[in-house]
């Protein structure tokens, strides 16, 4: 990354995280079609509801005939994370109008959000509307396109975890994971891992013990804590 704040940086940058869009993207569509989901039905719900793996837990709900409250419980929950997100980046945002505000954090995305705080490590801490913005329309143009191919194909791929689609996005997180760490000029390497390693466990003890769709929250305000003690006590 560079130290530009412009719609092509952000385009050059984004355009990578387009494959795990599109792996995952394709993955739901062709799960959708099998679940008898309609192409259209398909293409609304990823520009509608826009959210990765709360998508997949709404087809499953459907199939199980699910009442629409427990349907937006769960994916209230799955999402809540985006609170946390949207407040740690709504400073750099603070001389913008609420409705910049208001659109960014609507469009924000798992993928948006770790290239944002990425990004501030070559910019000396600042972010500005039109990068993030670009973005985020980069991420959902290219979720609604996967999304609709997916549908198309579905009649043509009986399983898109032998083709690998499933693993696509956890890829992607991966390779963003290692971005942040060696090109942050401010944590300490080994701060970065103890987190790291923390999230880890008490993510997989957490699997055991708490529904998947409230983990998520739980594990990222411990992880949140955890860090901001060890940084305080040891670094």
């Amino acid at each position: 990354m560079n130290a530009q704040l412009t719609p092509k940086a952000a385009f050059q940058e984004t355009l990578p995280t387009v494959f795990g869009y599109l792996g995952i993207g394709i993955a739901f569509g062709v799960v959708g079609q099998a679940a008898g989901l309609s192409t259209l039905e398909i293409l609304l719900m990823s520009l509608l509801t826009y959210g990765g793996s709360v998508q997949f837990v709404i087809i499953s709900m459907l199939l199980g005939h699910s009442a629409l409250l427990p349907m937006l419980l769960s994916t209230f929950l799955i999402n809540s994370r985006m609170i946390l997100m949207s407040m740690t980046i709504a400073p750099y945002f603070k001389n913008e109008s609420l409705f910049k505000n208001l659109w960014i954090g609507s469009l924000l995305t798992d993928e948006t959000f770790a290239l944002g705080m990425n990004k501030t490590n070559s910019t000396a801490g600042q972010l500005n509307f039109a990068w993030f913005n670009t973005s985020n329309l980069i991420a959902y143009f290219a979720w609604a396109v996967a999304s609709l191919l997916g549908a198309f194909l579905g009649n043509f791929v009986a399983s898109p975890q032998e083709l690998g689609l499933d693993f696509a996005l956890v890829a992607m997180f991966i390779g963003l994971l290692y971005l942040q760490i060696i090109s942050d000029q401010v944590l300490q390497v080994s701060l970065q891992l103890a987190v790291v390693t923390f999230v880890l466990v008490l993510t997989y003890l957490g699997l055991i013990f708490i529904p998947a769709n409230i983990l998520i929250l739980v594990i990222t305000l411990l992880g949140c804590g955890f860090g901001v003690i060890i940084k305080h006590a040891f670094f």
